[in-house]
């Protein structure tokens, strides 16, 4: 359990420390948050990695298949929110979001090259869509061969979450507390 934080923008500084060490640390609770989405007059959630944190633009980056069906609905209503919760420090993130892809262009390309001969290449490399009905499990992948050779970035994106306002609670023995951080003002809630 983390000290308890009395000061609202102690708070926010040890939130973007955490989110920072979480695309760090492949063990930290919040690296894999859920991301809802909106889909029609329905929500939609999944469970994304976070891959990279600005602090200064409040910005979390995720990579995705092109063809994921979160990329239609985020291109639709670019809203979305992402929870995170850490049993660790007894904290739940609620981070309101705008959403926007990069298919082409530096983002994606720059970010392609760093994973593109790693095992996580095979996620974007697929000739079928996520969401595929298949007739049989799928067989387990090969590890991809060193080469010196290009390789497509085929379906590989990135998604950039600007965040718009985080809704931190905190669950704790000497009491529940609950704040927001909305355009560089806090206020604490009722939990």
């Amino acid at each position: 359990m983390m000290r308890h934080l009395t000061s609202l923008e102690a708070i926010r500084a040890e939130v973007w420390q955490q989110l920072t060490r979480a695309t760090e640390d492949k063990q930290h609770a919040w690296r894999t948050p859920v991301l809802a989405t909106v889909n029609g007059n329905m929500a939609d959630a999944r469970t994304v990695v976070l891959r990279e944190i600005d602090t200064r633009e409040q910005r979390f980056l995720i990579y995705t298949d092109e063809r994921a069906s979160k990329v239609p609905q985020l291109l639709s209503h670019p809203v979305g929110t992402l929870v995170m919760w850490s049993a660790e420090i007894g904290w739940q993130l609620r981070c309101r979001v705008h959403l926007g892809l990069e298919m082409t262009g530096l983002a994606a390309s720059s970010r392609w090259a760093r994973i593109k001969l790693s095992p996580a290449a095979q996620d974007y490399l697929s000739p079928l869509p996520p969401g595929t009905p298949l007739d049989t499990a799928p067989a387990p992948l090969p590890a991809p061969a060193p080469t010196h050779l290009p390789v497509p970035r085929d379906y590989f994106s990135v998604i950039s979450a600007k965040v718009i306002s985080i809704d931190w609670l905190e669950l704790h023995e000497q009491g529940h507390r609950r704040a927001r951080f909305e355009n560089g003002s806090s206020r604490w809630l009722q939990p």
